[in-house]
């Protein structure tokens, strides 16, 4: 069996990668250190604006922790492999740059945690079904999912998803707010478009980021913390070419063209 690996490719300003680990994309540490490398080199990528996550084939975006390794490891490397998790998790909130789930397949257990620590999801019509099945198990979601499951759809929802165990079509995640948009027909050129229109020269692409950021640190400190997040944040959009850009553009009663810088 071929090692687990994250595809990495980028076309138009977008980065795309790719969970690869045959049967169902089941993570394990060296998935883990690979997700955690193309995050970094995406990151690192001027030309790069938008990152789209997805599952390698096409019935499975990622069915989680592979329990086949992970029930001959020890105590000790459980821990540990939980905690990288959720630090590649972060690095990926992190990032001041838009990264969209692209649920291609059955996204379940810790694959969903997974698309939960993107900032947005969307989903191939018919592709899968989506849930935190781990109660099953006798577990929790040991991968973010007990934190932002409720931080996405909410307390009630959220703990009913968690302890009835149940999965959900993508229609039905979509009515809760969990998925921001099904696409029909080729879903690999609906969601390169849909990333596309993230990036220059239509989108302010360093806007798009450091709002991002804005969100994603201010909702969890206190207002006024936020508010002073806020303002640096403004403060460093001001500078950019891409606010000279859109101020001029808007004065002159014309589409901007940005740049990303």
């Amino acid at each position: 069996m071929s090692e687990p690996r994250v595809g990495y490719q980028v076309r138009e300003g977008v980065a795309t990668l790719a969970l690869d680990a045959p049967p169902v994309n089941g993570y394990s540490y060296e998935m883990m250190r690979a997700l955690d490398d193309g995050i970094l080199k995406a990151r690192f990528d001027d030309d790069v604006h938008v990152i789209v996550l997805t599952g390698g084939g096409d019935r499975f975006f990622c069915a989680g922790a592979d329990i086949n390794k992970l029930a001959t490891m020890s105590q000790s490397y459980k821990y540990q492999f939980c905690l990288h998790a959720n630090e590649t998790l972060l690095r990926l909130e992190h990032t001041p740059k838009l990264v969209i789930a692209a649920l291609n397949g059955h996204t379940v257990g810790g694959g969903l945690e997974v698309a939960l620590a993107c900032d947005l999801r969307v989903a191939k019509k018919d592709g899968g079904k989506l849930g935190l099945p781990e109660v099953a198990l006798g577990v929790l979601p040991g991968t973010g999912g007990t934190q932002r499951l409720v931080r996405v759809v909410g307390k009630s929802r959220a703990l009913e998803m968690m302890v009835s165990g149940r999965n959900m079509s993508f229609d039905e995640a979509l009515e809760m707010g969990l998925v921001h948009e099904v696409m029909e027909g080729d879903f690999g050129d609906a969601v390169h478009a849909y990333a596309r229109g993230f990036c220059p020269p239509a989108k302010a692409a360093l806007a798009v980021g450091l709002i991002k950021r804005a969100v994603q640190t201010g909702a969890e400190v206190p207002l006024e913390s936020g508010l002073a997040l806020e303002r640096e944040l403004q403060a460093r959009l001001f500078q950019s070419g891409d606010a000279g850009e859109g101020l001029a553009a808007y004065l002159e009663k014309r589409k901007p063209g940005f740049s990303g810088r």
